[in-house]
Formats: structure tokens, C-alpha cells, sequence
């Protein structure tokens, strides 16, 4: 820890020549265009990053009318990601054309640091806005004692101690540490004295456990949504058989089109959160010699990507949060075009797959449901 705080001290893989042409012969293991292209597109995920998750940012600040429970939590989520695009992915690009900035202990040791703490900022974010709309929907009777503002902070409180928490022992050289990677060619968790590295257990305890968490949460919700569905529509059921019933059908058809909504957004949302962490995460568990080199950079161009996909997913998917972006960025003509008959409040961000469907008809359809029990 002594030479965090020096930022002129310099680590042992630049001491001597030998030491140094033997990194010079490891980076020619990766051919210069792939360097090249590596290096640009993490220059443009970073770009993205830091333009969509300010935006993302101001728009859900800005708004009264979004600042609900999960906008808490979607801020949070951007923050982290706003600050992996700022503090990590400037080093992470450039390293791949020119790695001079890992001779600098304080930036090899803090940059692995940030990178590894806001990824898993950024895990148990998404983790927490699952179990957040899990709750409201399987457990609506006690939401609003659960999410109290003290337990809310507590919670976000939570994600990024935890996060950070779980890099002690490395930060201080107990179970592994940062250090410069002969393998990788940048700083990162390697072996410590004793032959130990968090590494491993760090991937995955910070993919699995988010991942298992949403995958129940999910499971729940749609079942509950469709067990809320089915009953529905045994009591609007006609005791009068007519040809036709333009209210019931209009109803149906409107419980399809928010079942369908629902379904698009959490799939999309998933398969981006599979497709950004699970390469990086088998290849960390499978290679840990990083004998694909070529498998380690898609797999951090893949994770790098995880901090930008998000607002994407929202601008794409999400009218109402293409009308606050809208808003947040001046442009008023745009957010009156996307504003249906004159509604104004822009939906929920991450958690918009269910936003419409629970705030809107479910919460009432439900209600109706429980006191039919």
C-alpha cells in the first residue's frame, strides 16, 4: 500500500530491458489490427457511455413524476456506469495501443480497483430493480413497507459497499493483488505471495448470484402475471353469450399487446446481460493462463459494452423514456411528438418492461382479482 500514493512509483515489470522486451514479444501475440480495433471501439463504447448514462442521469432528476423507487436504483446503476466509463475505460482503451500508464503503480493498482467495484456496482443494481419489481408485483400488500426511503438507501448503500468491500483483501495483498499481468498485458487480481487470487471467486459470485436472482424474480413475475390474467378473464367472462363484445375484446387485446411488451423487454434485457458477462466470465474461469488471447479481448469489449447497452435498450424500447431523454436534452418538439393524447409523464427506465403494465392496469386488475378470492 505504500506506493498507492506515490504517483511517480513504478512497478517491477519495467526495472529492467530483458523484463521489458519480453513484454514487447507478448504483445506481438495479439496482431496489431485487432489492438487497433479493440482500442477505437472501446473508445466509442466509452463515449456512449458517458453521453447516455448522464442522460440518462438528468432525465430521471429532472422529472418529478419518474422519481419512483426503481429510478433510485437506475440511478445508482448509471452512476456506476458513468464512472466505468470515466475512471476505467480511458485506460482500458489505450492500453491496448500503448500500456505505458500501468509502469505507474497508484493507476495500476486503482484502475483494476474502479473496474472491478463498478462492474459489481452495476451487477447488484440490475439484481436489486428485478427484486424491486418482483415485490410489487408477487408482493404488492407489503411493498410500500419494504421500500421505505431508509431501506432504499440502505440498499444502494449495500450494492456499492459490498462491491468495494469484497476488494479489501486484494487491495491489501491478503487474497491476491493488483498488480501488472504478464498474461493480459494490463493490470489487474493476480497471485499473491502465497499463490492466492480473488479472481475466480469474485467472477463468479458477481455473475452467478445476480443471475440466479433474476432468473427467479422473472420466473415469479410471469407467473403471477399470468395467473392474474387468467383469473381476469374468467370474471369479465359474459353470463350472456353474444357474437360480440368490442369491450372485452379491446380488453383482451391490450393485456396481450403488455404481455407482449414485457416479454420483448425482459428478454432483451437478459440476453444483454447474458451476452455482456457470461463470455468474460467463462473465459476468466476456463483460461485463467489466457492462452486465447483473442477470447479475453472480445470477452472485455463484451463487458465494456455492459456499461453503455442500457440507455440503448431504453431509447429502442421505451417511448416514454425516448420523450424524458427528449426532454432532458432541450428538445420539446420531439417529446410532444412522442406524447400520446397529451400524456407527459415519461415511464420508468430500466424497470418500463412492467412500467405501463403494473402502474397502470395490473395494480387495478389485480386489486379486483384479490377481493374476488
Amino acid at each position: 500500500m505504500a506506493g498507492i500514493m506515490d504517483g511517480t512509483a513504478t512497478l517491477p515489470h519495467v526495472m529492467d530491458n530483458g523484463t521489458q522486451d519480453t513484454i514487447d514479444v507478448e504483445l506481438s501475440r495479439f496482431p496489431k489490427p485487432l489492438r487497433t480495433f479493440a482500442a477505437v471501439v472501446a473508445i466509442i463504447i466509452m463515449i456512449i457511455g458517458l453521453a447516455g448514462n448522464l442522460l440518462t442521469i438528468v432525465a430521471l432528476c429532472k422529472y418529478p413524476k419518474v422519481r419512483n423507487v426503481a429510478a433510485a436504483f437506475i440511478i445508482s446503476l448509471c452512476i456506476a456506469d458513468f464512472m466505468f466509463c470515466l475512471l476505467v475505460l480511458p485506460f482500458d482503451s489505450i492500453r491496448f495501443i500503448n500500456a505505458s500508464w500501468t509502469d505507474i503503480r497508484f493507476f495500476c493498482i486503482s484502475v483494476p480497483f474502479f473496474r472491478y467495484g463498478n462492474v459489481g456496482v452495476s451487477l447488484l443494481s440490475v439484481a436489486a430493480i428485478t427484486i424491486n419489481r418482483y415485490i410489487m408485483i408477487a408482493h404488492h400488500a407489503v411493498y410500500t413497507k419494504v421500500y421505505k426511503k431508509y431501506w432504499i438507501a440502505a440498499m444502494i448503500i449495500f450494492c456499492w459497499l459490498f462491491s468495494y468491500g469484497m476488494q479489501i483483501p486484494t487491495l491489501f495483498e491478503v487474497w491476491g493483488k493488483f498488480d501488472y499481468d504478464r498474461n493480459l498485458e494490463t493490470c489487474s487480481i493476480i497471485k499473491d505471495r502465497y499463490g492466492h487470487t480473488s479472481k475466480t471467486f469474485l467472477f463468479i459470485m458477481g455473475f452467478l448470484i445476480p443471475c440466479v436472482v433474476i432468473v427467479c424474480c422473472y420466473a415469479k413475475i410471469f407467473w403471477v402475471v399470468h395467473k392474474s390474467e387468467s383469473r381476469m378473464r374468467k370474471h369479465t367472462a359474459p353470463t350472456i353469450k353474444s357474437p360480440h363484445t368490442p369491450g372485452r375484446d379491446i380488453r383482451e387485446i391490450k393485456q396481450k399487446r403488455s404481455e407482449w411488451r414485457i416479454t420483448k423487454m425482459v428478454l432483451v434485457i437478459f440476453i444483454s446481460f447474458l451476452a455482456c458477462y457470461l463470455p468474460i466470465t467463462i473465459v476468466k474461469v476456463a483460461d485463467a493462463e489466457v492462452k486465447c488471447p483473442e477470447c479475453h479481448v472480445l470477452g472485455y469489449l463484451l463487458l465494456y459494452f455492459a456499461s453503455c447497452v442500457n440507455p440503448i435498450i431504453y431509447v429502442i424500447m421505451n417511448k416514454q423514456y425516448r420523450q424524458a431523454y427528449a426532454g432532458a436534452i432541450g428538445c420539446s418538439w420531439i417529446r410532444m411528438s412522442l406524447t400520446p393524447y397529451g400524456s407527459s409523464a415519461p415511464g420508468g427506465g430500466l424497470q418500463a418492461h412492467q412500467q405501463d403494465y403494473v402502474q397502470g392496469n395490473f395494480e387495478q386488475r389485480h386489486a379486483v382479482t384479490l377481493t374476488k378470492l
